[in-house]
């Protein structure tokens, strides 16, 4: 029997105390590590590997390795290892030149990009700008049917005047638009890619493709002539092993050298005490959260929500849950982001305060000491039940009975979207980090499935807000605009953040400190030294 259904049924009969009895987590904890070690001790012979190859376990396969239709994260993380894009990111979210030496914006309505003279794809050709406009110029075509032409439907034409130079003309200004064009979101494809160009795709980024086995496998090898210089490592194997336990056994044997943010806090402790592994951790961009359905009769009190944030010890569970592999968030976007703002309301735990704003709202205690009835919704995945009943805990404490949900993801998403939830646990992975996402979350324009404000939240300042920001060109400007909406959101609290999760990795020790990006994306592999095998 898998150990993951071995260990189910002692997670559904353990209690969880938090907030009363910190020790029953620790136990959980310590049965937990020694079940895994258990099963990791017959697998210790270490397995001789290609020394040229470094092989990273994922946990899924992409799906489309064209860049104009991948919208899976596995597929979007390796494009951005085969294809370069105009524009690129650091790890404030300030853009840099990519392909594009330079740009500029001569009109809110018009962005000029001139481009590296020294590139060339994987194969030879030289790169241009006729192969920038054919890249978007394929993605706006509706016969194409591609999943990303939503981006650019403010994009009106594109010119290339010259093999250096590209003009995009928008019908609105578009402050966002930028975030269409790191290698992620829109890699650069020669002009003459066809329709089968997936199968063996040919960027101009750091790797260049060898092959896919769907299920099994992708193969990646150094780009010798990128333009920042090729890679140190020859040749990286990206391995799909969905079971996260056959991973854990993988990076033990010595089958494998990394993983990235892919096994649960509690197995990474049994791993790095392994004299051939470490770890390395690194504040992330995802974001954690519990959204509120504002339109239900108790969550529609701003008091409950905030109540609710006060009752919640989100420290707590990241320390014994998480294993602090996170940081608590006090709002959407992630500290080191340009436009954060850090003066905005703040809920440290503190039941008492909870009290008194459930007591003010009109929600007493009742016989039984409750106030009322909630359900929260969330995922079958192991953590998020563990924090459903956490939380079920930490607020039966201030009189409120949590029912927890969990639901299969597509049931769940459906639910969602539909509005069909009080509450929902849930992770924004990467639409968190550019200012866009305000309105795309918050505004009453934006409810499904015209965007995301699963919740219906509505607030005629937000909406006002959020249309400014789309537009404005300067930088500053467009700061305190955000400043504004995240204290609006820090008090109206549609959504309770809980933290922004770590980006983890276990790895062969040999292969020292890595440097790891807060987006999780696969970008430092361009950069990493092998060392010894």
């Amino acid at each position: 029997m898998p150990l993951r259904a071995k260990l189910f049924p002692i997670l559904l009969r353990t209690p969880l105390c938090f907030g009363l009895c910190e020790l029953c987590v620790k136990s959980f904890s310590l049965l937990f590590l020694s079940l895994v070690s258990i099963s990791l001790s017959g697998c210790s012979n270490r397995n001789p590997s290609d020394p040229s190859t470094l092989t990273f376990l994922i946990e899924s396969s992409p799906t489309n390795l064209d860049p104009r239709f991948a919208t899976d994260s596995q597929s979007q993380r390796i494009d951005a290892l085969l294809f370069s894009g105009l524009l690129e990111r650091d790890n404030q979210m300030n853009f840099h030149g990519d392909l594009a030496e330079s740009w500029d914006t001569p009109n809110p309505l018009t962005y000029v990009f001139h481009l590296r003279r020294d590139i060339r794809f994987h194969d030879g050709h030289p790169l241009t700008a006729a192969d920038v406009q054919a890249t978007f110029e394929f993605i706006r075509n509706p016969a194409n049917k591609s999943p990303k032409r939503g981006a650019l439907l403010k994009v009106t034409s594109i010119e290339a005047p010259d093999d250096a130079t590209v003009f995009f003309h928008l019908s609105e200004p578009y402050a966002s638009f930028l975030v269409n064009l790191i290698p992620s979101a829109i890699g650069i494809v020669p002009a003459n890619a066809g329709a089968d160009f997936s199968r063996h795709p040919v960027g101009s980024g750091p790797f260049r493709f060898v092959q896919q086995t769907q299920d099994e496998e992708v193969v990646v090898e150094r780009n010798p002539d990128y333009l920042r210089g090729a890679p140190l490592l020859a040749r990286v194997r990206f391995r799909v092993v969905p079971d996260a336990v056959v991973r854990a056994l993988e990076l033990r044997k010595g089958s494998a050298d990394l993983e990235m943010s892919s096994l649960s806090p509690d197995r990474i402790p049994v791993l790095v005490r392994q004299p051939n592994l470490e770890v390395t951790d690194r504040p992330g961009t995802n974001l954690t959260y519990l959204g509120f359905n504002v339109e239900d009769s108790i969550l529609s009190h701003r008091e409950v929500r905030q109540a609710l944030a006060f009752a919640t010890d989100r420290n707590a569970l990241i320390q014994y849950l998480l294993h602090g592999q996170a940081k608590v968030a006090s709002g959407v976007l992630p500290p080191d982001h340009w436009a954060f703002e850090s003066d905005v309301a703040q809920y440290a735990f503190d039941p008492t305060r909870a009290e008194k704003l459930l007591d003010s709202a009109g929600f007493p205690r009742k016989q039984g000491g409750v106030r009322f009835h909630l359900t929260l919704k969330c995922s079958t995945e192991e953590q998020a039940r563990l924090i459903g009943a956490a939380l079920q805990e930490q607020w039966r404490r201030v009189g409120v009975e949590l029912e927890l949900r969990p639901l299969e993801l597509a049931t769940l998403f459906s639910d969602v979207a539909k509005g069909n939830f009080q509450i929902t646990y849930q992770r924004w992975v990467g639409a968190n980090t550019d200012p866009d996402f305000f309105e795309y979350a918050f505004s009453s324009k934006r409810f499904p499935p015209d965007g995301a404000n699963r919740g219906h939240y509505r607030n005629a300042r937000m909406d006002a807000l959020t249309d400014q920001i789309r537009v404005e060109m300067n930088q500053e400007k467009r700061k305190a605009l955000c400043s504004e909406v995240q204290k609006i959101l820090a008090e109206d609290l549609p959504y309770l953040p809980m933290w922004f999760n770590d980006v983890v990795s276990v790895h062969r020790r040999a292969l020292g400190a890595l440097d790891l990006p807060s987006t999780g994306n696969y970008n430092f592999l361009a950069t990493l030294n092998p060392g010894p095998k």
